[in-house]
């Protein structure tokens, strides 16, 4: 997929800052989940483009007060990706995530087993979202998106922050 070079308007940027200020107002640790998604091949990864920050990454988000990790994972996947999970995801790893603050932690969970009911369509937080096969990832994959696949596959040493 080649895709233009995306650029965040003021707004968007904006709109991202004030986000993450009202969860650290709102929850002053704060808990995110991650999903590597695997295609059944295991030979393509889910990745997705935000309207709000540049770059493709895992899809994820907040685990809100009352929520377990999996129904987190459960509900991002849905929302990010029309995405369900047909068996349990395997933990990799709890990051600490100090570029977002110095109290946000990441679980990152491996999904082997899955069914997209239906290619996500953009929204006003989904820009873009696709499988990509693991040596083709798109111009503008995370830094931390391309460790983290690195950690998993190719036998990196595993780092303790996001």
């Amino acid at each position: 997929m080649n895709e233009p070079e995306f650029k965040l308007s003021l707004w968007a940027r904006l709109r991202g800052h004030l986000f993450h200020i009202y969860f650290r107002m709102k929850r002053p640790m704060t808990l995110g989940v991650r999903a590597l998604v695997l295609d059944e091949s295991g030979t393509k990864v889910f990745l997705i483009r935000h309207t709000y920050v540049p770059g493709w990454q895992m899809p994820g988000g907040g685990v809100e007060p009352g929520e377990t990790l999996r129904e987190a994972l459960d509900k991002e996947l849905m929302e990010e990706g029309n995405i369900r999970l047909t068996a349990a995801p395997d933990m990799f790893q709890v990051y600490f995530n100090r570029r977002m603050s110095r109290r946000d932690h990441v679980a990152l969970f491996v999904c082997k087993s899955c069914v997209q009911d239906s290619p996500k369509q953009p929204d006003h937080e989904i820009a873009d979202s696709g499988f990509f096969p693991l040596n083709e990832l798109p111009d503008g994959t995370t830094s931390a998106t391309r460790a983290r696949l690195a950690e998993v596959f190719d036998g990196v040493h595993v780092s303790q922050i996001w």
